[in-house]
């Protein structure tokens, strides 16, 4: 099952790459020639490079040495004209630290796709019908660092999350700002893993167990849910050399526990110092009920007590260069 699930998301990685490349040159030139192919499509391509550093000599007040990197690449290509908009949009991300007598640890990993068709009849109209496309995970093990255990508690495509659904889109500037609705979205959540799958991480059905501890069945290796996906999307300048990201999804399953809300909220300030150096302040909100804390109990560290659902928080502040391609 965990090997067909892989063998489907490689097939669907590749398309959407494939697509997401060639689009320029492969839709429809009968119905819309050298115009749809040149003049309507903006494209985006960014890599970026963050660091910070610490070092101490002989430093009276002590301290670790330290250095951290952060690689970004981010892709977009997108149509307007007339009735139609196409947006696409690639991030990739990947962060270490390394501080003194401890081994290099993972602070940010990010593989995230994300497609929008909308079609409007009247081109007054700040109204689409629209169809919608999301998938993410990360590339690397995850680790709980405040716990001794070494198990990781995420890895590639464990979890992975899939939304598809079709709903519609207001937008004026559609570019800027723009709201969607979706009524009918499918979220699959994907655990292949089957270790992380048997402990029912992420939501998954866990695996189940004789009185003597010899499992009977395995874990699930993916969960599916329909519900409600409301997203608003913001993007612009503010002044000559400060611009904003703001980026807010809100989903809600009808069958299982309806009103009980996951949020996933991003805002992202850049501050341009020049052409290729720039300074980044950002943060990252998210909550899932299917996510659960493990915490350890004090009184007993050999014990790890399962908590609910809390709230995920990421918070960033660096400088680096950034350079457009």
């Amino acid at each position: 099952m965990t090997k067909i699930l892989k063998f489907q998301f490689t097939t669907i990685a590749i398309f959407f790459c494939v697509t997401f490349l060639k689009a320029q040159q492969n839709l429809d030139l009968t119905l819309y020639p050298e115009d749809f192919v040149t003049t309507h499509w903006k494209e985006v391509n960014t890599a970026s490079l963050d660091i910070s550093e610490v070092a101490f000599v002989n430093w009276n007040s002590g301290g670790s040495n330290s250095i951290s990197g952060l690689l970004g690449l981010e892709a977009q290509r997108n149509y307007k004209k007339d009735h139609l908009v196409w947006e696409n949009r690639a991030v990739v991300r990947y962060g270490v630290n390394k501080q003194q007598n401890q081994s290099l640890r993972k602070t940010d990993d990010i593989l995230e796709l994300k497609s929008r068709f909308g079609f409007r009849q009247d081109t007054k109209s700040n109204w689409y019908y629209s169809a919608n496309f999301s998938f993410a995970t990360q590339f690397t093990n995850g680790y709980n660092y405040s716990n001794s255990d070494s198990s990781p508690i995420s890895k590639f495509m464990a979890p992975a999350y899939m939304f598809l659904g079709v709903g519609t889109v207001y937008g004026e500037h559609i570019e800027e700002f723009n709201a969607y609705l979706s009524p009918l979205t499918l979220k699959s959540t994907f655990v292949l893993d089957q270790n992380l799958a048997d402990a029912g991480s992420f939501g998954v059905t866990p695996a189940t167990y004789d009185a003597l501890g010899n499992k009977l069945t395995d874990g699930e290796n993916s969960r599916k849910e329909v519900g409600i996906l409301m997203t608003s999307s913001y993007e612009n300048i503010l002044m000559n050399n400060i611009s904003v990201r703001n980026l807010v999804s809100l989903y809600t399953d009808y069958l299982n526990d309806f009103g009980n809300v996951d949020v996933d909220w991003e805002i992202n300030f850049k501050f341009k110092v020049n052409d290729h150096v720039r300074a980044t302040m950002g943060s990252h909100l998210k909550y899932d009920n299917d996510v659960k804390t493990a915490v350890v109990d004090e009184d007993m560290p050999e014990e790890t007590i399962e908590k609910g659902a809390k709230v995920q928080w990421k918070q960033l502040l660096g400088i680096g260069v950034l350079v457009n391609f």
